[in-house]
């Protein structure tokens, strides 16, 4: 009768919990944005932004979901480094190597860099050179949340796209890396006035996509850690059979390629996978925010969709800012020949010719 009356309890307890967390995500749902971004940036520019976007990942995304997470990945590791600048893209120069070379970054998908090129490509070809390679990037992230499960949410545009690159170090000192603990999470997010709220929504990304062994591999050998759960470990070793193993595995075992709360209840079952994840039910200043997510995806949805909104605005460049590359992967003033040849496709009084614009 008393576990009955505690099991209660803690039942009230977490629907109170879920539910004023709700008002907080409610409350915060039309959030600020950065001074040059609009809600509707691109209405007379190029209205079919967007839909030509959405439209190529339905048949990208048809052929292998998995290129879903890969974008998402991409949106995070430029955002993180030196804001949302597209400098993720950019090719190694000779100033030195380019933010791909850095190690968190070794792993970002190739296809991911492909596919957002060749959105640029499309867009451009409908309204010319105006959308940057740093709101594609935004855009692929979103509609890859959506076109996978998850919630679909307005972004601000507006973005230009970054001169530079960041060095290898600068890409280390920004990344939160698999082996972090919550306090390191939250210190680190704390310097881009992310809260512990966006901190948990954000790690929910990892509910989609796949890992390398090598990125949890310490919590396997030489001994297992004792915050995961022995037959999740035993799975994973039989996978990854070596500390520096090359093989990958799911990031959420239940549901690994749709874009829903079950990460959290992954943590819950102490079958997260990286430190970074489990840290977060562990630690008493995050669990409760890990439960009120693992029981209400509704919730889960809403704050991940505000805290990608701060998230995407991190340190981006606006106006005269920067600049709109004609090759996400190079500097236009790296792309003389590229840039000749659109100068030529352009009709003095018009802008762009008909043929960019069909």
């Amino acid at each position: 009768m008393a576990s009955s009356s505690a099991a209660a309890a803690s039942i009230v307890s977490l629907l109170l919990l879920s539910s004023s967390l709700l008002i907080l995500s409610e409350a915060e749902t039309s959030a600020p944005i950065v001074n040059g971004l609009s809600w509707t940036f691109y209405k007379k520019s190029c209205p079919k932004v967007e839909s030509i976007i959405r439209k190529q990942l339905k048949k990208v995304f048809k052929k292998d979901i998995g290129q879903a997470a890969g974008l998402l990945r991409l949106h995070f590791h430029d955002c993180f480094v030196q804001g949302c600048d597209g400098s993720v893209l950019l090719d190694g120069s000779t100033s030195g190597p380019g933010e791909q070379e850095a190690i968190p970054n070794l792993t970002l998908r190739k296809e991911a860099f492909d596919i957002i090129d060749d959105l640029r490509l499309r867009v451009h070809k409908e309204c010319g050179r105006v959308v940057s390679c740093s709101d594609i990037v935004a855009l692929a992230a979103r509609d890859s949340v959506f076109l996978s499960g998850g919630p679909d949410y307005e972004v601000p545009l507006g973005r230009r796209d970054g001169l530079t690159f960041a060095t290898e170090q600068a890409t280390l000192d920004n990344l939160v890396p698999p082996t972090a603990n919550t306090t390191f999470i939250l210190n680190r997010l704390a310097t881009k006035n992310l809260d512990k709220t966006d901190a948990v929504a954000l790690s929910g990304g990892h509910t989609i996509g796949i890992s390398h062994c090598t990125s949890f591999t310490e919590r396997l050998y030489p001994t297992v850690d004792p915050t995961m759960d022995k037959t999740f470990a035993k799975n994973l070793k039989e996978s990854c059979p070596t500390i520096d193993s090359n093989n990958t595995v799911f990031q959420d075992i239940r549901s690994p390629n749709a874009f829903d709360n079950k990460y959290y209840v992954d943590l819950m079952n102490r079958q997260g996978l990286f430190t970074s994840d489990q840290d977060l039910y562990t630690d008493k200043r995050t669990r409760d925010i890990v439960t009120s997510f693992a029981v209400d995806e509704k919730l889960f949805f809403e704050q991940f969709a505000l805290s990608m909104i701060k998230m995407g605005q991190l340190s981006v460049l606006t106006g005269n800012q920067g600049e709109i590359r004609a090759n996400c992967s190079v500097r236009n003033t790296d792309n003389k020949k590229f840039l000749a040849s659109v100068v030529d496709e352009e009709v003095s009084e018009e802008g762009w010719s008909a043929e960019l614009r069909k």
